[in-house]
């Protein structure tokens, strides 16, 4: 089977994902309550045992829902096990680098992934989020950035603290996205490493889909630069960042979720978000597919 032929996957957890061509949908909702916005490691460990379980051997994209399930990326990724060090590259308004006492979250994942023996360098593309300006800097891990194991290239944020502690080499800002999105084409030019792209599309600009977070200022053609610019290399992807509405049960999951000021997702406005986020799924799930692996 070519990787042409790798069928899709949805993690099927919140029912927000619409019908894809040919996909593997995989029942979870009972995980929602604990897998959603953050959960601890045992669950993680537990739900990483479903996936090992239920997953295809080989598939294609992953579409596993709401942005906060991002943080499922790293079980995703730690199952690879790929014979030959990996990069990992992140579409997402937010660093997901951001210190997360409890376990893991959807904010705080990347750290995790970036620890993993085989995956050589974690780049995050499209930030606008003030979690990496003065004002959050504590909260970011700074192992990585420290190792020179990951870089966030953003937009509109001075990053100057970067400076004070010497990792200002792991910053890349940019005043636009199209000169983002160029100047990371190039420096793909000459890299050699296989890539895994994960897409949180709270990257995207509100226009392009409505989502449950603060929103970046990427458009389709700048994603679908990017991924023709990684086409050759790419060995696994995956897609959040559906709009979907949830009330957590746990206490302290409401409280977290406040704290993070998520934006209310409007009952009356629901149906029509999700089917422009469809119509999105369908453009990237067509880019992904056509990779040449």
């Amino acid at each position: 089977m070519s990787e042409h032929d790798l069928r899709p996957v949805v993690l099927d957890i919140d029912h927000s994902i619409g019908d894809l061509p040919d996909s593997v949908v995989v029942p979870l909702a009972e995980w929602q309550e604990s897998l959603r916005f953050g959960c601890s490691l045992a669950t993680m460990r537990r739900f990483r045992a479903t996936l090992d379980a239920q997953l295809p051997a080989r598939h294609g994209t992953v579409f596993m829902g709401s942005g906060d399930f991002h943080h499922l990326t790293w079980p995703l990724l730690a199952r690879m096990r790929p014979d030959a060090p990996i990069q990992v590259v992140v579409l997402d308004n937010h660093p997901d680098n951001m210190r997360f006492p409890f376990g893991v979250h959807c904010g705080s994942w990347v750290r995790r992934v970036a620890a993993l023996p085989f995956v050589a360098h974690v780049h995050v593309l499209g930030i606008t989020s003030a979690d990496i300006g003065a004002g959050h800097a504590w909260e970011n891990y700074l192992t990585p950035l420290l190792r020179g194991k990951l870089t966030y290239w953003s937009m509109g944020v001075n990053t100057g603290w970067s400076r004070r502690l010497g990792v200002s080499r792991c910053f890349r800002g940019f005043d636009t996205p199209e000169a983002l999105v160029d100047a990371f084409v190039e420096s793909q030019r000459t890299q050699t490493l296989r890539t895994y792209l994960s897409i949180d599309k709270d990257v995207f600009s509100a226009e392009v889909a409505q989502t449950n977070w603060d929103q970046g200022r990427l458009l389709l053609p700048h994603a679908l630069a990017l991924i023709n610019g990684l086409r050759h290399t790419l060995v696994g992807s995956d897609v959040n960042g559906e709009v979907s509405h949830y009330q957590y049960r746990s206490w302290w999951k409401r409280k977290l979720s406040a704290m993070d000021e998520q934006p209310q997702i409007d009952p009356a406005q629901l149906a029509g978000w999700q089917a422009q986020q469809h119509a999105l799924n369908l453009e990237l799930l067509g880019a992904l597919a056509a990779r040449s692996g």
